[in-house]
């Protein structure tokens, strides 16, 4: 079974085609039910989304924020396992022809075997995985399985990172390059600032084969944001004001879905740039 990563670069460069940036959205598996994320990725698709990242809870995250951190708390207490992660990406995939990847941190894959990761992830229609917590040269053995099964591998690159180092992570990554917009955790913000154009465009400059999309992240929570990342990215990256609209929900799942369907759509305007 082959991965979806030839999915993953044709939505990208669909949305290229039309002049506009790409709306990637994240939300963890198992929030707030196994069954509740799946239908929350679907209403997110449905809304306008490219491409969904589905986070893999865990409990000592580095790079997200208190928003994120309460989602996976919750899935975490409800018993969500790495099957739950695979059921969610078959499913949404499954359901929509969209391509679904998996953000995670390296332990858990470590500890569940990478062999078996990739294998299941692919099986499961998967276009890939972001690691943001694991180092471009400890990589090799993961970019070795998950070439073999078609998965794109999504490296996280940060304004402190040095113009060498983009071109190393430019080197051994695939699908999409992932710019954090400014240093930190997760999380809305009032402004995205100018780091994150400045970051934009060092990694496309150190890019020796001009082939990886740039998407931003980090910040991001409203269209005239999302509009503003459109002007110079070729993704835009929202995951904490998803969170954010199903926590405020509470347990009116239906009003959950309907917020995060709401703002994927308002999301998928401001990434058109002409809107």
């Amino acid at each position: 079974m082959t991965g979806n990563i030839q999915l993953l670069g044709d939505t990208l460069a669909a949305a290229k085609a039309e002049n506009r940036a790409a709306l990637i959205a994240y939300l963890p598996a198992g929030f707030p039910t196994v069954d509740g994320g799946i239908a929350a990725i679907k209403a997110v698709f449905d809304g306008g989304a490219d491409v969904v990242e589905v986070g893999l809870p865990h409990s000592d995250p580095v790079l997200d924020g208190p928003v994120i951190q309460t989602a996976d708390d919750i899935a975490l207490r409800g018993g969500v396992r790495i099957a739950d992660v695979m059921r969610t990406v078959k499913e949404a995939h499954e359901a929509t022809g969209k391509p679904v990847l998996v953000m995670t941190y390296w332990n858990p894959i470590d500890r569940y075997g990478v062999e078996r990761f990739t294998e299941e992830l692919a099986e499961a229609g998967g276009a890939g995985c972001i690691l943001p917590d694991l180092p471009v040269q400890e990589s090799a053995l993961w970019r070795e399985h998950a070439d073999k099964h078609g998965l794109a591998t999504v490296f996280v690159v940060a304004p402190s990172s040095r113009d060498e180092r983009l071109g190393t992570i430019t080197d051994a990554g695939s699908g999409f390059v992932y710019a954090a917009s400014l240093m930190g955790v997760t999380g809305t913000r009032a402004s995205v600032g100018e780091q994150a154009a400045d970051l934009v465009r060092r990694t496309r400059a150190a890019d020796r084969s001009g082939r990886l999309p740039v998407c931003v992240g980090l910040g991001v929570s409203n269209a005239e944001q999302a509009k503003e990342v459109a002007g110079f990215a070729d993704g835009v990256i929202v995951g904490s004001a998803f969170v954010q609209r199903l926590l405020d929900a509470g347990s009116d799942e239906a009003a959950g879905l309907t917020a995060v369907r709401e703002l994927a759509g308002e999301l998928a305007r401001g990434v058109r740039r002409d809107s």
